[in-house]
């Protein structure tokens, strides 16, 4: 299942920094941030389990995440 969500992210060393953790989360899924939308979109090509802990893991890190509709 494909998600898609507004974050707080706007750097490329932010997602280096959450690389490690969200590669650990997605085993078998893909992510991606495209920081030149200005939403700073995040994809989730995953599961349900994978996109809630990957939502509990960005707000740990105090990083906004909306899922968008």
């Amino acid at each position: 299942m494909i998600y898609v969500f507004k974050t707080s992210v706007s750097s490329k060393e932010l997602v280096h920094r959450l690389k490690s953790q969200l590669d650990k989360i997605f085993v078998d899924g893909k992510w991606n941030f495209d920081l030149e939308d200005s939403d700073n979109i995040l994809r989730l090509d995953v599961s349900r389990v994978q996109r809630d802990e990957t939502i509990s893991y960005l707000k740990s890190q105090k990083i906004h995440c909306q899922e968008l509709h």
